[in-house]
């Protein structure tokens, strides 16, 4: 039967009020602070460490490329120009032209201040100027290769293994 007061109405006791209390309200302010003091910290400093950047993206170029040589049974060659202070990625084509790779091998300047301070190459010396090329061979070798990268008075180093074609990634100048 429908309540007098007209279809669908309804009463509210006084007793079963619902709704937050202030304290409630209170803690979630307080929680919601107390999180954002401790994640905005971290979360600001996200792409400020250009030497840490450049080392994830070179170490990712060299796996990419490694990746795509075995995969195209192409081979690819990653070009440091030291001077330029810029690095990219060629692909020899099967009727022996070398042509220049898009997208994760493209030409790339590096970071800010970061520099290449020196690359040493087994079987071949170090360098610290000019051109160097890295052969990434279908049948999975990279010559094995030692970076230094440096920004201001800090320094990484990356040592890219020929097998695997990974980057191990160093704080510090490190000798191998």
């Amino acid at each position: 039967m429908p309540s007098p007061e007209g279809r669908g109405a309804f009463r509210i006791s006084p007793g079963s009020q619902s709704g937050f209390t202030l304290i409630e309200i209170a803690l979630v302010v307080f929680l919601i602070g107390l999180f954002s003091a401790l994640v905005i910290p971290m979360v600001s400093g996200i792409g400020d460490d250009k030497l840490a950047t450049t080392s994830r993206r070179l170490a990712g170029t060299v796996k990419y490329l490694y990746n795509e040589s075995a995969l195209s049974g192409l081979e690819y060659r990653l070009v440091f120009n030291l001077d330029r202070q810029t690095f990219g990625a060629k692909r020899l084509e099967r009727d022996g032209e070398l042509l220049e790779v898009d997208g994760t091998g493209k030409l790339q300047n590096l970071k800010g201040d970061v520099v290449i301070a020196e690359m040493n190459v087994t079987g071949r010396g170090s360098f610290t100027s000019g051109e160097v090329t890295l052969e990434i061979l279908p049948v999975g070798w990279i010559d094995e290769t030692v970076i230094y990268l440096t920004e201001d008075k800090r320094e990484m180093t990356l040592r890219i293994i020929p097998f695997t074609g990974s980057t191990e990634v160093y704080e510090g100048h490190r000798e191998f």
